[in-house]
């Protein structure tokens, strides 16, 4: 439990150091690196089927052992190395500020006029179009990417950090880094056009499912936060399900009930157009207040959860001591 209090507070200082190395940088290559091989060896889906599963597996699996391996080797060395290593791995499963960071990024420019430059960064942190957008538009991207990231960037890896930390000899870090992979499997081969419809089904089965509690979870704790869960969950259950995301919908569409704004719409990918259900009845429009809130939303509930965790940690060792 220390670990995960040292963690937040680096996320929260310093967060993802531009250029610096990340794991999720490791993973991505070994994922990119299996793709390439299995795309250019096995033309049919039977076969990309099966080494869909073994990269699903192998990716999430692999990630948590190394990981463990990684910090026991550390501990071995020194316990102060150890300390630092673990706190460092598991601080940067927490994407809090570096979501904070990207927003602010895109809505300075945007705040002074620049529409150009505010596009040019906001290609960077999202997939859809972004040369034609307008401003209302840019601040949807910005606010659909702060929600939708919440939680398998923010509350998805605190939930299984928290529930690495509350088994004996795992320690939170397996279970996040083990989480992010699988959020990086999803985000690189999870989609259902081809090449990747056969590759990436089984990845994005597992991440779906890995995320459904941590949303439902997030949801609820939004809800309380905002002081209308009932709204929140009514209006998530006639929007978000129509969104073919099981997840992702039900995120945005908290923020935006408590928010009182709309997101969804359509978006343009190499100039494809893709709608999205819309999510909400608004009562106002997207402002750069609207983002700041929803960064301070998510923090309020990654804090929340990681002081229940915290308090539970010390009762637990509080009674065992006793």
């Amino acid at each position: 439990m220390v670990i995960l209090a040292i963690a937040a507070t680096i996320d929260y200082l310093i967060g993802d150091p531009w250029n610096w190395p990340h794991p999720v940088q490791w993973i991505g290559w070994a994922i990119s690196s299996y793709t390439q091989w299995v795309l250019k060896w096995c033309k049919t889906p039977l076969p990309r089927r099966i080494a869909g599963i073994i990269l699903g597996i192998g990716t999430i699996a692999g990630t948590g052992l190394v990981s463990s391996l990684i910090i026991a080797g550390a501990y071995q060395f020194h316990w102060g190395i150890g300390i630092v290593v673990e706190s460092v791995l598991l601080a940067s499963c927490f994407a809090g500020r570096s979501l904070k960071t990207a927003a602010s990024e895109v809505l300075a420019p945007l705040n002074e006029g620049d529409l150009k430059t505010a596009r040019e960064k906001l290609s960077l942190y999202v997939g859809r179009d972004t040369e034609n957008l307008s401003k209302a538009e840019i601040l949807r991207a910005v606010l659909e990417t702060v929600t939708e990231n919440a939680v398998d960037g923010v509350t998805g890896p605190l939930f299984y950090a928290i529930a690495g930390a509350a088994l004996p000899h795992v320690g939170p870090v397996p279970f996040a880094l083990a989480y992010k992979a699988a959020s990086t499997l999803d985000s690189m081969v999870g989609y259902r056009e081809e090449p990747y419809a056969d590759l990436g089904w089984f990845s994005a089965k597992v991440e779906d499912r890995l995320t459904w509690f941590p949303c439902r979870l997030t949801v609820i704790t939004l809800g309380l936060i905002g002081g209308c869960l009932p709204q929140v969950w009514t209006i998530c259950q006639r929007d978000a399900t129509r969104d073919p995301s099981p997840n992702a919908g039900w995120s945005e569409c908290a923020y935006a009930v408590i928010l009182g704004v709309q997101l969804g719409g359509t978006n343009y990918y190499r100039g494809v157009p893709k709608p999205k259900p819309l999510l909400n009845t608004p009562d106002n429009p997207i402002a750069p207040e609207s983002i700041h809130r929803a960064t301070q939303l998510t923090r309020t509930c990654f804090l929340i959860w990681l002081g229940i965790a915290l308090t539970c940690g010390l009762i637990g060792d509080l009674l065992i001591g006793g």
